[in-house]
């Protein structure tokens, strides 16, 4: 997976990169519409996102985004329903991770003048972080370990190990004990 930053202007075609958006869009449809945690469910699961999905994972539909080929989720993560996934920028959701319902994780934006031109910037969350519902994580901004962020919260800045983040945008209010975690 290429999680670099990126200028993409959208007025150029891509030939490649629609045949494998149109793909995505098709598995995305069925995962959406296909029965939670049946084999069925767990095959499309595996269509979508390849080998870049660890064991254990919990999915739960439905799901939404775009370069689920540009996203790595690592094993025994939970995502809640309704997750987001703007990835053309490169996604990394590290082991253990929780993500609540209704999360959007945006590794691209659109540049303030020129709408056409995509900005790019890779996302991670590392292992053992928590991201409460609702949260937003702009482009770039990497969730530490074991941190957790608070229900409706806005990232726009990284968020160290170990710290509690609330708000918009999102302020870290608190550290946990490190020890705590052994």
């Amino acid at each position: 997976m290429d999680c670099k930053e990126e200028i993409v202007d959208s007025r150029i075609p891509d030939p490649e990169a629609f045949e494998i958006g149109s793909k995505n869009a098709q598995i995305l449809f069925k995962l959406n519409h296909t029965m939670p945690m049946t084999e069925e469910y767990g095959k499309v699961v595996k269509e979508l996102f390849g080998d870049n999905i660890g064991e254990g994972t919990m999915l739960t539909a439905p799901l939404q985004g775009v370069c689920f080929e540009r996203v790595k989720i690592g094993k025994n993560v939970y995502i809640g329903s309704n997750l987001l996934l703007m990835a053309r920028g490169g996604i990394t959701i590290e082991d253990g991770a929780w993500i609540a319902a209704n999360v959007q994780l945006l590794s691209n934006n659109h540049d303030l003048y020129d709408r056409a031109v995509l900005q790019c910037k890779p996302v991670l969350i590392k292992e053992d972080a928590w991201l409460g519902a609702g949260v937003s994580v702009l482009p770039g901004v990497c969730i530490g370990k074991h941190a957790v962020v608070g229900a409706g919260s806005v990232v726009t800045k990284d968020i160290p190990d170990y710290a509690v983040a609330v708000g918009s945008p999102a302020k870290v209010v608190r550290m946990l004990d490190p020890e705590k975690f052994a």
